[in-house]
């Protein structure tokens, strides 16, 4: 796990958390955005994602699975944009699901605003994830969701870095 670079707080029920990164902003943004970027890092090491639906407007709809290559495990989840403001902000509602995109009621509902700034070709992301109760933040957290975000912002790193090589070359 790698939080080096990670800027992480509570306040009451919302999960603050901010990550730079050495990239454009309208790469970062388009690296969230496109189903064909978002299952090149999306989810933790060793978890590939597969997006079902992506459809990135308001009331539009995310439905993808995180799968384990360790061991098959899936993790299902389903978000519902309520704005999105391109290259600047993406607030969704986002839930755990199964593969029908029925969300599951007995795990956290997440309200997540992620906020895209830029400053001299660094940007960053600061992500404010609201839970409907302290109790719910803290199933989060108890699940490993800073780490798993944590390698998840790693993985971003690396796959902007990348892309970034292959635009230089091409």
């Amino acid at each position: 796990m790698s939080t080096k670079d990670d800027r992480t707080r509570i306040e009451g029920r919302e999960l603050i958390m901010e990550r730079s990164f050495d990239a454009p902003k309208k790469l970062v943004y388009e690296a969230h955005v496109s189903p064909d970027h978002i299952a090149r890092w999306w989810g933790p090491t060793g978890w590939y994602t597969h997006s079902y639906e992506m459809e990135v407007e308001p009331g539009g709809i995310w439905h993808y699975c995180m799968r384990s290559s360790e061991d098959g495990q899936e993790s299902w989840g389903k978000a519902v944009y309520q704005d999105v403001t391109p290259y600047e902000q993406l607030i969704y509602e986002d839930a755990f699901a199964d593969q029908f995109g029925n969300e599951l009621t007995d795990m956290p509902k997440m309200l997540v605003h992620l906020k895209f700034s830029e400053d001299e070709n660094r940007s960053t992301i600061t992500s404010r994830t609201r839970f409907e109760s302290e109790a719910q933040l803290q199933r989060l957290l108890d699940m490993q969701a800073v780490e798993g975000m944590s390698e998840t912002y790693d993985r971003l790193a690396e796959y902007l870095s990348d892309q970034q090589k292959l635009e230089k070359e091409g």
